[in-house]
């Protein structure tokens, strides 16, 4: 790493978590979980990526290194979207709403939680660690990234009611189980 990307720093600067500190230096342009952030994604008509994990998860650490210290991987992320890092422990209340909404999509869950939503917070797909390429059948970050950021360019209209629908089921459920 050359001494101007150390010195590079993004909005997780002044937050307490040791976890968000980990992740100071990406090229990722990460916000922490705030209303600044969801608002810079409205203005700036980008849906938002959010990325939940915590300090000593394994696959956290392995998908920061393999995805969010890359700089393909920050461009793309920079360019197409408001990227939001939350420690778990941290923000449970945040993280137990989108394990919900992972489990429910993909029928299972863990971290880093991966979430893509629009910027009012509706999610439209979930996953959990992704490698930066796709293998053994699993979807890469980069293509998942390029796809989805085509359809909220080019299909807004789909995107938008899979995040209304996911959204309902999701509250329905909570009312269920209440």
């Amino acid at each position: 790493m050359e001494a101007n990307e150390k010195n590079r720093l993004n909005h997780l600067a002044d937050e307490k978590s040791p976890y968000l500190l980990q992740h100071v230096h990406n090229p990722v342009d990460w916000h922490p979980w705030n209303e600044k952030a969801f608002k810079k994604a409205a203005e700036e008509d980008k849906p938002v990526f959010l990325s939940i994990g915590y300090a000593t998860c394994h696959w956290c650490h392995v998908m920061a290194h393999e995805s969010f210290e890359d700089e393909e991987v920050a461009d793309i992320l920079n360019r197409d979207y408001v990227s939001i890092k939350v420690d778990r422990e941290e923000r449970p209340d945040v993280d137990k709403i989108y394990m919900s909404v992972c489990q429910a999509l993909t029928g299972r869950g863990g971290w880093p939680l991966t979430i893509i939503m629009t910027p009012d917070g509706k999610p439209f797909f979930a996953a959990t660690y992704l490698p930066k390429t796709g293998r053994m059948g699993m979807s890469g970050l980069v293509d998942v990234l390029a796809q989805l950021a085509a359809l909220w360019k080019n299909d807004r209209a789909r995107i938008l009611k899979a995040g209304d629908s996911i959204t309902n089921a999701i509250e329905a459920k909570n009312e269920n189980a209440s």
